[in-house]
């Protein structure tokens, strides 16, 4: 890079290292090898599936092979933010019944459980969930308020004291992740796709009364009739009522997401409140009860999960809440009095509201005297949104079409990009004219290049992509996976291109992250007087042979051993810095660190001597058709001030450029330009003779 203001370069460079230390990352870390290792035998993990981020799991019953179930991490499917902002992830089997295999923490950032409780509470009260199952409905709490036990339509578990919120959330990651494997590969719910849901139109607001809601089916009711329940009970010896006396019951349910009926039900205020409280996907119901037998028990705790009252679509439970609404309802006069509570579901459980809804309320009694017996029976209200209030889904956008044009946004940035730094290589004689401008418009690219392409797009390339191709084609796989990743794709069909235009250079000088990163410590170092290093050129040589043995390595492991593959591939720290903005375990950040470290003293060291995926793109830049990069007759000979400005080392004595070594950061073609910095040019300006005219002989002169 050409000279610039040191303190600008050095605050620059340390403002992005401070964000890269700050981010987090919503992916999974673990490797097939890791995963098989914390199951243990007899399962056998499978290879990752191509279309949603799970492993498939199998065990041997005698000569066969019989699928398990599945194993996957719970912020691949439902990131759902912590105290700190970082999702929990859970590493979670499942097998083929829904039931619960293992439940392990791989990551938090509670601070509760950092630097109050310790992890043990969190590690206990995730193995509780072992055993358990999806068509259970799981709920959290402890001796004191879990309610009449016998009577609860929920399976508890405890919670840990001082950390309600948290386990809470850790809960919800859990099944709503638990929730989509469970649609997508093990049928429930008719194999639904939560991403496939129907949403609530926003613009069908009329002023309507109580009456006029429940003749158009927005309110509906379900009357529970004390012979009903008397028949319900009949021949199971039960005695007195546990609920209540005898008597009807009314229950009504009302889907407040609607405007047509939040807004009715609640002041305008009122709606907006509501709307406030929940977030994007979540869902709000007005539950009311009339008469003896109520969702409400006498241990009910406001915010917590009713005992009494439960919710399924297609069979599956979802959690319903108590949103601890104190609002005023326009309720008819013979309803004032009733139990009415809002209770929300949250958007990932994946509740479709254009679907049916069965609501539960149960009933228990005793049998029994002195040690008596808690029975229970449900009675269904299936609640059924009418069409007018819904917007269905448009064509399935779940295949990769779908996920290209939902990061359309994403894809156009950076094909803007792609064409700007395309015109700028192609044409380079207006930025190389002074060495500030060079310099700005290369700082600014490798920040876009790390912040946007690295960290916001999640598109740092990797050897990875190369293992995973050779891996498919060993296994005699189609190669449609890679379409699942659109900022993949457009930036390997890009550096294709330029491959064979210009090498490597492109990539690997320009739109690499963790390049850039390195780049950007190297030159905060020199702003904090670190001496760089210059290794001699002959030990520079032998050194960048090492990555081609690293390439060669790697490949032949991904052919004959992919659970090594995966292991090998850690010798990248891109995952660590980029991918996962160092929330990792510390041996992986120890690399990733040291590697930029290194590159304070050794100009990017890493990618010179040790990258697969360079070593890669330079075997394959050998197609190059140009040879872009201007010379002299004089370079080498006897001129060499590009060969010692060039911090790669990619120019020979001679003069000539080592295009597999050149990272196209435009230096040398400043220097060749310039005449104030080429040394030939400016050998040209002082030779230059100006030519005198010749003047007349003075008169009498011989000659």
């Amino acid at each position: 890079m050409s000279r610039m203001p040191g303190s600008w370069k050095c605050r620059i460079a340390a403002a992005l290292l401070l964000l890269c230390l700050a981010a987090c990352a919503h992916a999974g870390v673990m490797t097939r090898a890791a995963v098989q290792q914390a199951l243990g035998a007899p399962l056998v993990v499978g290879e990752r599936d191509a279309q949603l981020p799970v492993w498939p799991i199998f065990r041997q019953e005698a000569t066969s092979t019989v699928l398990a179930g599945y194993v996957f991490e719970s912020i691949d499917l439902a990131p759902i933010p912590g105290f700190s902002g970082t999702p929990f992830n859970l590493l979670v089997a499942l097998d083929t019944k829904g039931t619960f295999l293992q439940v392990r923490v791989l990551s938090h950032h509670e601070p509760v459980f950092l630097d109050g409780l310790g992890e043990g509470p969190l590690l206990r009260f995730a193995d509780q969930y072992q055993g358990l199952s999806l068509r259970h409905n799981i709920k959290i709490g402890t001796n004191a308020n879990r309610g009449d036990v016998g009577a609860s339509a929920n399976v508890y578990i405890d919670g840990v004291a001082k950390a309600t919120a948290s386990v809470r959330i850790l809960n919800q990651s859990l099944l709503s992740s638990a929730l989509r494997v469970a649609r997508a590969r093990l049928g429930f719910a008719a194999g639904q796709d939560p991403g496939q849901v129907a949403r609530v139109r926003g613009d069908t607001y009329a002023p309507m009364d109580w009456d006029a809601l429940r003749q158009a089916g927005l309110v509906q009711h379900q009357r529970i009739a004390h012979t009903a329940v008397e028949q319900a009970f009949a021949g199971s010896g039960v005695g007195r009522p546990v609920n209540g006396p005898g008597g009807d019951t009314d229950l009504y349910i009302a889907y407040l997401n609607s405007p047509l009926v939040g807004r009715n039900l609640l002041s305008e205020a009122g709606w907006k409140r509501l709307l406030g409280r929940l977030d994007e996907g979540d869902h709000a119901f007005l539950v009311i009860a009339a008469g003896p037998h109520t969702f409400v028990g006498e241990r009910f705790v406001r915010g917590a999960v009713p005992d009494r009252l439960t919710l399924q679509q297609n069979e599956l439970p979802l959690e319903l809440r108590d949103l601890d609404l104190d609002e005023p309802l326009a309720l008819p006069h013979n309803l004032r009095g009733a139990d009415a509570k809002v209770f929300r579901v949250i958007g990932p459980a994946g509740l479709d509201p254009a679907q049916r809804l069965d609501f539960a309320l149960r009933v228990t009694r005793d049998k029994g005297v002195l040690y008596p017996e808690r029975i229970a029976r449900s009675f269904t209200l299936r609640y059924l949104l009418p069409a007018s209030q819904v917007s269905m889904p448009a064509a399935d956008i779940t295949g990769w079409q779908g996920i290209w044009r939902a990061r359309a946004a994403e894809l156009a940035v950076l094909a803007a990009a792609l064409a700007l730094l395309a015109a700028v290589l192609a044409r380079p004689k207006w930025i190389v004219a002074t060495p500030a401008r060079l310099a700005r418009f290369r700082l600014g690219y490798l920040v876009f290049t790390l912040v946007f392409i690295g960290w916001f797009a999640q598109g740092q390339l990797s050897i990875v992509n190369i293992t995973g191709v050779v891996q498919a084609a060993a296994a005699g796989r189609g190669l449609e996976f890679l379409l699942y990743d659109p900022m993949t794709v457009a930036l390997w069909a890009f550096v294709a291109l330029t491959l064979v235009v210009w090498g490597r250079g492109t990539f690997c000088g320009w739109l690499c992250p963790f390049g850039a990163m390195q780049e950007l410590v190297a030159h905060l170092a020199r702003g904090m007087g670190v001496r760089r290093i210059r290794l001699h050129r002959s030990l520079d040589a032998k050194l960048k042979w090492v990555k081609y043995a690293v390439l060669a390595v790697m490949v032949g492991l991904a052919v004959v051993s992919p659970a090594w593959s995966d292991r090998a591939v850690e010798v990248e720290p891109f995952k660590t810095a980029i991918t996962l903005g160092f929330v990792r375990s510390w041996p992986y950040v120890a690399w990733a660190l040291a590697c930029l470290l290194t590159g304070a003293f050794v100009y990017k060291g890493y990618c010179r001597y040790l990258c697969p995926l360079g070593a890669g793109l330079a075997v394959l830049g050998r197609v190059r058709l140009l040879r872009w990069i201007a010379r002299r007759p004089e370079c080498g000979t006897p001129c060499q001030t590009c060969r010692h400005r060039c911090e790669y080392q990619a120019i020979q004595p001679a003069g000539t450029v080592v295009y597999e070594e050149c990272f196209q950061c435009l230096d040398c073609v400043a220097i060749h330009d310039s005449p104030a910095r080429c040394a030939p040019l400016i050998a040209r300006q002082r030779d230059r003779v100006i030519p005198i005219r010749a003047l007349p002989a003075p008169a009498g002169s011989t000659g």
